[in-house]
């Protein structure tokens, strides 16, 4: 019952298997190995072009930091929701990097409004050299609070900050995660929609450390090579890092494994909200939830062992995983349902 992260998984069997399979025999280091010629391929064929370009990293922080670092000058300022990750996940490494700002934006269930950036994009930069000037707009997918962004919700907040200038980088760490929700091939919520650059999450989804940065756009990637070997993540045996991601995406494993995360989230948000005084926050649209419940029920359940982070006064947040299994779900519903009793 360990719902603090899907952090806490291990790796999936297919990803540990294609590992050891790596570790057999010599092959060219940097990248020039098959393992990262096929995750090329593979990625070209899911996001239906081969106009992109791939970079793995091993980090979802390095992902986001130097794809925002290629395509923001340092006296820019990347408009992001106020709980995205890169705002208050990534500690200063978005600045370090970048050498910009963050600007944190207020959205409701960890979404950014049409409203509010175009608001944004009107009042911040106005006094010229005085301030930092937006240029890039940074959306999570799926956000924070476990809702997910529709292709013509990206269409229309892509639209706008290129209207203005800006790019428009995608941080998707749960990103198969929105794509088993929305049902919709990768390019819809991707270059179709206006996303320019993409960090392809993987490690919260049954890697062990593995995410690539997805240029949409052979030409946008300019320097990024020589930023990535200057933040330290070009691997010299990148096959290891490109053996993950290789079997992450062969037969579609990874969506596999993100519906069974999002079906996981679904029946625990079912059955909780099944209990008197329960109910959730925001829509359970991915694999993340939050619950509110009277605070005398959340005291009772830290006693029983679960696993979980208090988000506030009156509710918590649970995350499932590509290994959250049915046993464990009913015994959190099982202990929940108890501690409901008791407080009752």
């Amino acid at each position: 019952m360990i719902f603090n992260s899907d952090n806490v998984a291990g790796a999936a069997p297919e990803i540990v298997a294609a590992l050891v399979a790596a570790a057999t025999g010599p092959a060219m280091p940097y990248g020039a190995d098959p393992w990262t010629a096929s995750v090329e391929k593979k990625l070209a064929a899911a996001f239906e072009t081969d106009d992109i370009a791939v970079f793995p990293v091993a980090t979802g922080t390095a992902a986001n930091v130097t794809a925002l670092s290629a395509i923001m000058p340092p006296w820019g300022a990347v408009l992001c929701h106020e709980a995205s990750h890169i705002n208050v996940d990534e500690s200063s490494a978005p600045e370090f990097y970048t050498g910009g700002r963050l600007v944190g934006l207020a959205g409701e269930g960890g979404k950014l409004s049409l409203e509010t950036v175009e608001r944004a994009l009107r009042t911040i930069g106005q006094r010229g050299v005085h301030q930092v000037q937006p240029r890039v707009l940074s959306l999570t997918q799926a956000t924070e609070s476990g809702t997910v962004y529709t292709p013509d919700e990206i269409r229309a907040l892509s639209s706008l900050a290129h209207e203005k200038g800006c790019k428009v980088q995608m941080d998707g760490a749960r990103f198969a995660n929105a794509i088993a929700h929305l049902g919709c091939s990768p390019a819809d919520v991707t270059w179709k929609a206006g996303v320019d650059v993409l960090s392809f999450g993987a490690t919260k989804n049954g890697c062990m450390a593995a995410e690539a940065v997805i240029f949409f756009g052979k030409d946008k990637a300019g320097d990024y090579a020589n930023r990535r070997k200057r933040g330290g993540h070009l691997f010299s045996k990148m096959r290891f890092i490109s053996a993950q991601l290789d079997a992450y995406l062969e037969g579609g494993l990874w969506l596999k494994l993100a519906r069974h995360a999002n079906d996981k989230a679904a029946r625990l948000a079912k059955g909780l909200t099944a209990l008197p005084g329960f109910g959730l926050l925001w829509p359970v649209e991915a694999n993340e939830l939050f619950v509110t419940m009277p605070p005398a029920v959340i005291d009772r359940l830290s006693t029983t062992g679960a696993g979980f982070y208090r988000w506030d006064e009156g509710s918590i947040r649970l995350v499932t995983s590509f290994a959250t299994t049915d046993e464990e779900v009913g015994q959190f519903l099982s202990v929940a349902a108890t501690a409901a009793g008791a407080a009752a």
